[in-house]
C-alpha cells in the first residue's frame, strides 16, 4: 500500500513518555503512542472509492492483504507510530476532565495532490483514554458512522470522511439501552479520515491544567498546519484564529439545520477545530419536523442537544473554547466581540438558509414573518421535513390553492389534520405565492434552485437500521445500495424512489430507528 506519509502531528507536538495502552491520566502531552489491538478474522465489508482516490490508492490496492491488515489494526505501516490524542471537554454542560481518544487510534498522516489526510481507526482497542470502556466498536454503530459521514459529504456538509468498514471477527459485549441486558455483538472497525481530528477539548485540557506552555504549542501547531493564511502566531493571530473557527462552526451547524441533521452529542470534545461534523454516535434525521427532538436516549430528559438548539449549543461551546484560548490572548475584549458577532451572524445566516430552501432570492422585509409562520404550522402536525421541502419545489406561484395537495404526502396522518390547520396552511401558501410573485425567476427555475439545497434522500435512521439488520444476518449488500444512493442526494434517482418515503410505522419506536444510546 503506497502512501505519501508525513507524520507532522507526532513530530511537532509533545508526546506522553509512557509508550503503552494502559489507562491512565496523561499530562503535558498532546497524545500517547499506542498499538492497535489485533483482530482475529478481519473481513473488509466496504470501501469508499472516492476516498481511495483522495489518498492516491487504487481499487486493486484496496483489495490487498496489506490494506485489510492496516485498516483493521493488524499491521502498522513502515515509518509510522500510531497514537491516541489527549483532550478534555464539557459533556452535557459539565466539565468532565480528561477524555481523549478512548477507542480511536491515529495511524498516520497522508499527503496526496496537495491535500493532507489523517487516518484513524475507530474501534481499534484500548488507549490510555478508554476510562472504563474496552476501546472497541460494534458493527451496528460502525455502519452508521461509515454511511453517514460519506452521506454528509455529498450533502455538502463539512464532515470527517470514511475510508473503510471491516468486521474484526471478534465479539463485543454491549448493553444497547443501558438497561442491564448486555449481549455480544459483531465487532467492527471504521477507518475514518480528516485533515485533522483536533477538537475544542484538545485546547481545553491544557487550559484547565494551567499548562500554558503546551496550550501555546498546540495552538501554534494548529495555526501553522491548518490556518497558515493567518500568519505568524501572535495575540492578534490567536484572535483571528478563534474568529475563523467560529465562522466555520457556524457554517457547519447551519448546514445541519438545512438538511435536518441532529448530532445528538454536541459535547465540546465532539467539536472539530476545523468546523467539521465529527463523531457520529446517536445522531438522527428529523422525520416529523420537531425543534424539540433529540435522537439520544441519554439526553431524553434534558434535551440539551435537540434540533432547535444546535446553533445555540455551538455558540456555548465556542464560549468554552474562548475561555481556553484566553491565557494566550490575555484580554477578553476581542473574544467577546467575536462571540457577540456570532450571535448576530447566526440570525442572518439562518434566514438566508431558510430563504434558499424556499427559493427566495430578493430581499423582502416580510421574509422573516413568512419563515416563522411556516415553522409554526409545520410544528402543528407531524410533517416529514425532507419530503415537505422537496415537494414544495413543485409549488406553482400562480395557483396557491394547490399547495396543500402538493405537500400532502409529507404528512404522517393526513386524515387527522384539522380544518383549522388546513386553513393555516392555505393562508401560508397564499402568502408564499404573493412573495414569489416578487421574484424574477420562473417556477421551473425556482424548482431547480430549491432542489439543489433540499435533498431528496438522507440517511434516515430506519434505513441505517435496515442495513444493520441485514448485516447481522451476514448480508452486506444494503450497505453498498445506500452508499450509492447517498452519493447523489439531490438527484431524482427514479430507480430509488422507494427510499423517498416517510419513516414506516414499524420503525416509530424500534430500537435504532427512533432514539439511540451512546453504546457502540
Amino acid at each position: 500500500m503506497k502512501l505519501n506519509i508525513h507524520d507532522t502531528f507526532n513530530k511537532q507536538l509533545p508526546a506522553d513518555p509512557n509508550k503503552n495502552n494502559t489507562i491512565r491520566q496523561v499530562t503535558e502531552s498532546c497524545f500517547s503512542y499506542v498499538s492497535p489491538q489485533k483482530t482475529s478474522k478481519p473481513v473488509l465489508l466496504h470501501t469508499s472509492s472516492e476516498m481511495l482516490c483522495e489518498l492516491g490508492l487504487s481499487s486493486e490496492e484496496a483489495t490487498s492483504k496489506t490494506f485489510l491488515n492496516v485498516v483493521t489494526g493488524n499491521e502498522i505501516l513502515p515509518n509510522t507510530n500510531p497514537y491516541a490524542m489527549c483532550y478534555g471537554g464539557h459533556q452535557f454542560g459539565n466539565w468532565a476532565g480528561q477524555l481523549g481518544d478512548g477507542r480511536a487510534i491515529n495511524l498516520c498522516e497522508v499527503k496526496h495532490q496537495g491535500k493532507n489526510w489523517a487516518l484513524q481507526l475507530k474501534g481499534a482497542g484500548l488507549t490510555p483514554y478508554s476510562r472504563t470502556a474496552d476501546g472497541l466498536a460494534v458493527l451496528r454503530s460502525s455502519i452508521r458512522e461509515y454511511l453517514c459521514s460519506e452521506a454528509m459529504f455529498y450533502l455538502g456538509v463539512p464532515t470527517t470522511r470514511a475510508l473503510s468498514i471491516a468486521l474484526t471477527g471478534d465479539e463485543v459485549l454491549r448493553d444497547v439501552l443501558y438497561n442491564g441486558n448486555p449481549a455480544y455483538e459483531k465487532g467492527a472497525i471504521v477507518c475514518r479520515t480528516a485533515a485533522s481530528f483536533i477538537r475544542f477539548g484538545s485546547f481545553q485540557i491544557f487550559a484547565a491544567r494551567q499548562d500554558k506552555k503546551n496550550l501555546k504549542t498546540l495552538v501554534d501547531y494548529t495555526i501553522k498546519n491548518h490556518y497558515s493564511h493567518l500568519g505568524t502566531p501572535s495575540k492578534e493571530t490567536y484572535s483571528a484564529f478563534f474568529n475563523e473557527v467560529c465562522e466555520r462552526s457556524l457554517a457547519m451547524v447551519i448546514h445541519w439545520q438545512r438538511v435536518g441533521f441532529v448530532h445528538g452529542v454536541m459535547n465540546t470534545d465532539n467539536m472539530s477545530i476545523l468546523g467539521l461534523t465529527i463523531d457520529y454516535g446517536p445522531y438522527g434525521w428529523l422525520e416529523g419536523y420537531d425543534h424539540g427532538w433529540t435522537p439520544n436516549t441519554t439526553d431524553s430528559g434534558q434535551k440539551r442537544y435537540r434540533y432547535g438548539t444546535q446553533p445555540e449549543i455551538v455558540h456555548w461551546n465556542l464560549y468554552q473554547l474562548a475561555n481556553a484560548l484566553y491565557p494566550l490572548i490575555e484580554t477578553a475584549a476581542p473574544l467577546e466581540a467575536i462571540l457577540n458577532s456570532f450571535g448576530e451572524q447566526l440570525a442572518d445566516k439562518y434566514i438566508a438558509m431558510m430563504k434558499s430552501k424556499l427559493g427566495l432570492i430578493q430581499e423582502n422585509e416580510g421574509d422573516l414573518i413568512l419563515i416563522r409562520d411556516l415553522e409554526n404550522v409545520l410544528l402543528r402536525t407531524e410533517t416529514d421535513m425532507t419530503i415537505f421541502y422537496r415537494n414544495l419545489a413543485a409549488f406553482d406561484k400562480n395557483n396557491p390553492r394547490e399547495g396543500l395537495k402538493i405537500i400532502e404526502n409529507a404528512f404522517y396522518n393526513l386524515d387527522t389534520i384539522s380544518e383549522e390547520i388546513k386553513q393555516q396552511w392555505n393562508v401560508w401558501f397564499t402568502g408564499y405565492a404573493e412573495r414569489l410573485q416578487k421574484e424574477t425567476h420562473s417556477n421551473s427555475e425556482r424548482k431547480q434552485k430549491m432542489n439543489a439545497v433540499n435533498p431528496k434522500y438522507v440517511l434516515r435512521n430506519y434505513m441505517a437500521q435496515m442495513a444493520i439488520d441485514e448485516a447481522d444476518k451476514g448480508n452486506y449488500n444494503l450497505i453498498d445500495e445506500l452508499y450509492q444512493l447517498l452519493k447523489r442526494p439531490y438527484s431524482e434517482q427514479p430507480e430509488n424512489e422507494k427510499w423517498f418515503a416517510k419513516r414506516p410505522e414499524w420503525a416509530r419506536h424500534k430500537v435504532g430507528c427512533s432514539m439511540l444510546s451512546c453504546s457502540s
